[in-house]
């Protein structure tokens, strides 16, 4: 989400939750016995201190350390979680410093949109490389900010996806550039390329542009991501690019993309091991002429390290 002070102070935030099944019926009946393994990725950014700040969690559930619902949507890891009361999405989670605390409320605006074929996301060749996908594309959101130990009033607008399946990527696919977009004309737009270790892009890329007057899903073939600026981390050494150009014809839009800071690299040793770069991103350009602005948060892997594919497979 992209979030604002009644000053215009701008924050960013990513509150990720991943289950990873293990072992559905162990031998061990023990409830320490490894079924999954749940981690979650937090990070807050912030734009006018030029700061990013990351934290994470990996468990078991054991005796109730990690889990989420199947009766709801309520998932948790330790003193991190997603709440859904009525219709509102409650998110907490304070770093073990309680240097960073998030307290959220967001309000759905639009109703959930499946992409690819009804919520099929066709990822690779193999007809298993593939996932469930929704989201929630626009949710007003309000609550409080606490950044080394301050605790701030904000308000703005966070994206919401959920992603689940059983195989996602193939062995020619290294890591994907994924764009979420909030429009002031109240459009929304979801693209992402999946990139061959030549550069190349992938046919099964795709996306969906959620507009006033219905949804339009594309093709890799309907619409082109060009990189420009790379910032290169002075940590993992990899060169991001943290300018793009958006072109979607046949929605008539032209975008032009820069991260709000740089440096929004995550180090996620102690979970996944994967190094990656998701931020909050500016927004301007076209619509049919037009001009748009607004911000969104862009994610970008395999720049450095295994390939995606050994990840996702």
């Amino acid at each position: 989400g992209n979030l604002r002070m009644s000053d215009a102070r701008r924050f960013g935030y990513q509150l990720t939750f991943f289950r990873f099944g293990a072992d559905a019926n162990p031998v061990n009946p023990s409830r320490w016995a490894v079924r999954d393994l749940y981690m979650a990725h937090l990070a807050v950014t912030d734009v006018d201190g030029q700061t990013h700040q990351v934290a994470e969690r990996l468990n078991r559930a054991g005796v109730g350390w990690a889990g989420a619902s199947t009766e709801t949507l309520h998932v948790w890891n330790e003193n991190w979680s997603i709440l859904l009361d009525g219709d509102t999405h409650i998110l907490r989670a304070t770093t073990d410093d309680r240097m960073v605390r998030l307290d959220l409320q967001l309000e759905p605006l639009k109703a959930a949109v499946l992409h690819g074929d009804a919520g099929y996301s066709q990822k690779g060749t193999a007809a298993g490389n593939a996932s469930h996908y929704y989201s929630l594309t626009r949710l007003r959101t309000s609550g409080t900010l606490q950044l080394n130990g301050t605790t701030l009033n904000v308000e703005g607008q966070s994206w919401m996806d959920h992603e689940f399946g059983t195989t996602f990527l193939e062995p020619s696919q290294v890591g994907w550039d994924w764009f979420s977009i909030q429009l002031n004309d109240d459009t929304d737009v979801m693209v992402y390329v999946f990139r061959h270790p030549d550069g190349s892009i992938d046919p099964h890329s795709s996306g969906t542009v959620v507009g006033t007057s219905g949804i339009t899903r594309l093709g890799a073939g309907d619409y082109q991501l060009v990189p420009g600026r790379v910032w290169e981390s002075p940590t993992s050494g990899a060169a991001y690019p943290v300018e793009w150009k958006i072109e979607i014809p046949q929605s008539g839009l032209v975008l032009s993309v820069a991260a709000a800071v740089d440096a929004q690299e995550l180090h996620t040793d102690r979970s996944t091991g994967v190094i990656y770069w998701e931020g909050m991103i500016d927004v301007t350009g076209t619509r049919a002429g037009k001009q748009v602005w607004g911000s969104g948060y862009l994610e970008m892997t395999g720049y450095t390290g295994r390939p995606m594919s050994e990840f996702l497979r």
